[in-house]
């Protein structure tokens, strides 16, 4: 069995355990280099938690990699932004969610690269610049900026104009997310388009507190409501 089907094995039978969270430590037996691209493999998984549960692993191994050289996790935060461009064939498919988790994992990761994250859902205009036009690619974005809002809102802040656009998203896990962010960075300018979103009954299944839940557009609307108090 080559190198990468074993590492992928090993982190796969990690993932799919009932009791992950425990065993998540026995990943640090292996090199970060040697666990990234496993992990980005499994990003597509067949199973739903192990494609959720691989962002997670993947954001305490960039972590560890920028601990002990800041260059090679900018190397692979450079490495996640080309899985986002039109010339990787469109490969960006859960791309957001590692992102935002080596962020909230390593100030120095979210430091440098918070901006690119949050200008997949810029739009002005003419929309020409990391806009992704995809809304269930959107998805994973926004939900990304729901992760980093909530260790690290300050970094998130500046999006509030193009979160509020998002409010209005036909998507609902994208109204939802952004319902949520605006919240957590304490968007007071929102107040009014969250109470209409109250009433929202559109269902969402997402990744919350490490944990898979359903729940809908109003409900996280609320939630932000008591974020900002």
């Amino acid at each position: 069995m080559s190198r990468f089907r074993s590492v992928k094995k090993t982190v796969r039978d990690v993932l799919a355990d009932d009791d992950w969270q425990v065993r998540l430590a026995e990943l640090d037996e292996f090199r970060p280099v040697d666990l990234v691209p496993p992990l980005l493999n499994l990003r597509l998984d067949r199973s739903e938690r192990v494609r959720w549960r691989s962002a997670t692993a993947f954001g305490l191994t960039a972590a560890r990699m920028a601990e002990a050289s800041m260059e090679k996790a900018r190397v692979i935060m450079r490495t996640l932004m080309w899985y986002m461009n039109e010339e990787s064939g469109n490969l960006g498919w859960g791309i957001p969610l590692f992102m935002a988790e080596a962020m909230v994992n390593s100030e120095r990761i979210a430091k440098e690269f918070h901006k690119i994250l949050v200008s997949y859902i810029f739009c002005d205009e003419e929309c020409d610049g990391n806009f992704l036009d995809h809304p269930e690619l959107r998805r994973d974005v926004y939900w990304g900026l729901v992760r980093l809002a909530e260790s690290r809102p300050e970094l998130v802040a500046h999006g509030e104009r193009f979160l509020m656009v998002g409010l209005e998203d036909p998507d609902p896990y994208n109204r939802a997310y952004a319902a949520r962010v605006l919240g957590l960075i304490k968007a007071e300018g929102a107040r009014s388009a969250l109470e209409a979103l109250t009433d929202d009954p559109a269902e969402i299944r997402t990744f919350h507190h490490r944990e898979i839940i359903d729940t809908t557009v109003g409900e996280l609307a609320r939630v932000a409501l008591e974020d900002l108090g």
